[in-house]
């Protein structure tokens, strides 16, 4: 059982991390095509690299719930997002322990620390709480900043020039990175090898709505009390802190979904993940849930005409040069029009 929890997560761990590095390919291609004025090699906009775009896809949200009109500028990305969400709310936190890449990259460096130096470093709670709050806070700011514009705001915004070209500002955030941009990266990893998840524990937003919808979702790890031999394993395993060993269903908002303490569990069936009516579903079936509702709608959109966007060649050929302009800044949700 050990190995094939360890196998199943990580195959599907390192799947994400490659389609998302492949992307990654795909932007630069792009941008090597517009900023050549097209005559180099013409690799198609990738529509996954719109993932990489949270609040643009939360503002589209917003708008689709207002209106009823899927926006046609990331619709891949409100899709990811949707899937996100869904994810979270039927799945637990199976996102950010199963696909995530920040946090597939955060769980191997906090491995790779603790090979380091044997053990990770564990703040006290009367830090580690409000450090935790940290996360809906932001998480609240960035709802009360896209709930309270008005649909005209809003609808200014999805189409600006910086919302169009919005993935590609990001590319070449990353690619023309700043030492300011670089030292916080830097020392959030560096703080990774010694803290387990420190930005999916106190920081990431993401992680803080998925929670929240977490707490409605079917499956849950149980422990079976009578065959439990009180050795915590399953607590020191957990990555979120969690005290498995004191419950009889994880119900919290952290659990990631991971399965590291059935993993850990050396009693066998003493600890599994449970769907109603206490269904047990192994890390392959649990895996290929996440991997395949994720996927799911992703493809429904893409059958649908949802995944594309409408933006023409012609436009990226006539912006990508320009990205620089001032009026591709958002200016902090007010971006200038054309």
């Amino acid at each position: 059982m050990v190995r094939k929890v360890w196998m199943v997560r990580r195959v599907v761990q390192v799947a994400m991390l490659l389609l998302c590095l492949w992307i990654g390919v795909e932007v630069w291609l792009f941008m090597r095509w517009g900023m050549s004025g097209g005559t180099t090699l013409y690799v198609p906009h990738p529509p996954g690299a719109e993932g990489f775009l949270p609040i643009s896809a939360l503002m589209s949200l917003r708008h689709w719930m207002a209106t009823g009109h899927f926006t046609s500028i990331h619709p891949a990305g409100l899709t990811i997002f949707l899937a996100i969400l869904l994810t979270g709310l039927f799945l637990k936190k199976g996102f950010c322990g199963w696909l995530c890449p920040v946090g597939t990259l955060s769980e191997y460096l906090w491995l790779l620390g603790r090979r380091l130096f044997g053990r990770s470093l564990a703040l006290p709670r009367w830090l580690d709480w409000p450090l935790r709050m940290v996360k809906y806070l932001l998480l609240g700011l960035f709802l009360w900043a896209v709930w309270g514009m008005d649909l005209h705001a809003l609808e200014a915004f999805l189409n600006s020039p910086y919302n169009r070209m919005a993935d590609l500002k990001m590319y070449l955030f990353f690619a023309r990175i700043g030492g300011l941009a670089l030292g916080v990266i830097l020392v959030l990893a560096a703080l990774s090898v010694v803290v387990q998840n420190p930005w999916c524990r106190y920081l990431c937003p993401y992680g803080a709505l998925l929670g929240f919808l977490s707490l409605a979702s079917p499956f849950k790890v149980r422990r079976e009390a009578t065959t439990c031999i009180d050795c915590e394993a399953c607590t020191r395993a957990c990555p979120s802190r969690i005290q498995v060993h004191a419950s009889e269903r994880v119900h919290s908002d952290e659990c990631m979904a991971c399965l590291r303490c059935i993993e850990a569990c050396p009693v066998k069936d003493t600890l599994a993940m449970e769907a109603p009516g206490r269904t047990r579903i192994t890390p392959l079936h649990f895996g290929t849930l996440v991997a395949g509702l994720f996927a799911l709608v992703c493809c429904l959109a893409m059958a649908t005409g949802h995944w594309h966007n409408a933006i023409p060649r012609e436009e990226y050929l006539r912006r990508i040069p320009e990205l620089d302009s001032p009026i591709y800044q958002h200016n902090r949700g007010k971006a200038p029009a054309e």
